[in-house]
């Protein structure tokens, strides 16, 4: 005998979004197939199959809306659906269903998982449903943003990676891209050399491979989101807060501060018409000891002593004359390329020296860590077993603790020892390097960044003359290690450069030595 159709009219409704609380339901296929079925074992009359993908927490989907203008307006009576959280997961929608049953716009609902028949018990049950669904995604989204903020603690991005990392699905963590980290890792170094625009950094990275999703150059804004992301040094933003991450840094903290305030300078608004006068701030009066302002006079800008409220004798000197004799004095700081070549090919042996003999020792250290973990289990396998007791566990184990952590503490001590001052050394030859090429060229700003780093607040202006004073009021150059660049100029033409580079004590600063000490010249 046939199964007798329905004279309702039913929409299929079938839907599944990407969002956490719909991974364990069927698939899209899965419900029109398990439905089709249903409604053949019923009956039911199916006019229209109507699917949506997209989140039923929130009002608004075009799909569904449309399908209840179409039962308000008589097309269907009846909805076929997988199971009520499939029509709404929120207040409003689930309400609007139970109110087309109450007016009679809609006869019936069908669930091959749920009953629920248009009758006082059937709408309250259908409301239970509804409510449910409601609070399984409100209790789920608490139960993520708790998990979110717990990985935060641990030190775990919750984001995707940035541009120079990896999203990698296997552990669920970030990692280096190693074709991207180092284009990222110079882009921040020829930002923060104060040279580049940030359309400048936007065109290398284009140039080197580095797009947007699109495969069109990166923005201005995207530039400057790159340039000031602290992911890039170990941190990481979340909830308007900077928190510690356990993700390998691309760049250091120094050039990534150096970077913002290269952003930081050049973001400042510019008043219009205004004539920029680099030098201002960087030199104080030879003779009282005031700053030194800077005016405008016949297109041409004189630096000279404010003179406020004193009488002072010191004369007046043009912005390019202060800019050859600063550019000199940069010069007798720098670094000569060969210098800069042997000290580096030095460097580089001493990291390799570094390396091996460190090595050896924290092996040495890993070994018997190990010997001493092993003897912890077998000390406590033997306390759980009553053959030792309790005091004697207790004071066992603290003397292995003990051994453990001074070895641990004195391998990092070791490895901190020996490779620590090599970086700030390579750091130091770099910008040393540098200087000639600053020296040589017109960016007066990047000179007076330079000075200020080199010379402090020792530099004064007398007689015309910009030159070096040290706090006592005697003109000199400091005990620094540019102090020792500067007296290596003085005896290059006297001495072989092997004494020069390398006092008698060796390359590597002694142990007890502050590291401004590794350039020093022997007398």
């Amino acid at each position: 005998m046939d199964k007798i159709i329905s004279p309702q009219k039913f929409f299929l409704y079938a839907r599944k979004s990407t969002d956490v609380e719909d991974k364990q339901v069927l698939s899209i296929e899965a419900q029109i197939t398990e439905l089709h079925a249903f409604a053949k074992t019923e009956g039911l009359n199916i006019i229209e199959e109507l699917v949506e993908k997209q989140s039923a927490k929130i009002p608004g989907r075009l799909i569904f809306g449309e399908m209840i203008k179409r039962i308000e307006a008589g097309e269907a009576n009846g909805i076929l659906a997988w199971h009520p959280d499939r029509l709404a997961r929120n207040s409003v929608d689930g309400g609007r269903i139970i109110y087309l049953l109450d007016c009679g716009h809609l006869a019936i609902l069908k669930f091959p998982t749920f009953w629920a028949e248009n009758t006082s018990q059937g709408k309250f049950m259908l409301s239970i449903a509804f409510g449910q669904s409601k609070y399984y995604v409100d209790s789920l989204a608490e139960n993520t943003k708790r998990g979110l903020r717990q990985k935060v603690r641990r030190g775990e991005y919750t984001s995707l990676a940035p541009i120079g990392y990896i999203n990698d699905v296997r552990n669920k963590s970030i990692i280096v891209d190693k074709k991207r980290a180092s284009i990222i890792r110079r882009a921040f170094e020829l930002y923060a050399q104060n040279h580049s625009r940030l359309e400048d950094i936007s065109n290398f990275l284009a140039q080197s491979g580095v797009h947007s999703k699109n495969g069109k150059r990166l923005h201005r804004d995207r530039i400057t989101f790159i340039l000031s992301n602290p992911f890039y040094y170990g941190h990481f933003r979340y909830g308007g807060e900077i928190h510690e991450g356990k993700h390998q840094p691309v760049v250091s903290k120094k050039i990534f501060d150096k970077v913002q305030d290269v952003l930081k300078q050049r973001g400042k608004p510019k008043t219009k018409g205004k004539v920029e006068k680099p030098f201002v701030g960087l030199l104080r009066c030879g003779e009282c000891g005031r700053m030194i302002t800077a005016e405008i006079q016949k297109g041409h800008t004189y630096y000279r002593c404010t003179k406020k409220n004193i009488q002072c004798g010191q004369p007046y000197v043009r912005e390019e004359e202060l800019d050859r004799q600063l550019s000199s004095l940069l010069q007798k700081f720098s670094l000569r390329p060969d210098w800069a070549a042997k000290l580096s090919a030095k460097l580089e042996k001493e990291k390799i020296g570094a390396a091996q003999s460190s090595t050896a020792f924290v092996q040495e250290a890993r070994e018997k860590i190990k010997t001493i973990s092993l003897k912890l289990q077998r000390l406590l396998d033997g306390y759980l077993e009553q053959d030792i007791d309790r005091e004697i566990y207790r004071v066992e184990k603290a003397k292995l603790l003990s051994e453990k952590k001074s070895l641990e503490e004195q391998s990092t001590r070791l490895e901190q020892k020996r490779t620590g001052w090599l970086e700030p050394m390579a750091e130091w030859i770099k910008e040393a390097s540098s200087l000639p090429k600053i020296a040589q060229e017109s960016n007066l700003f990047e000179k007076k960044v330079a000075a200020e780093k080199l010379f402090g607040s020792n530099l004064v202006l007398a007689n015309r003359e910009a030159r070096l004073r040290a706090p006592s009021g005697k003109d000199s150059s400091g005990q620094t290690q540019w102090a020792a660049l500067r007296a290596a100029h003085q005896m290059a033409s006297k001495k072989p450069s092997s004494f020069i580079l390398v006092p008698l004590g060796g390359f590597e600063p002694p142990m007890l030595v502050p590291k401004t000490s590794v350039m020093s010249v022997s007398p």
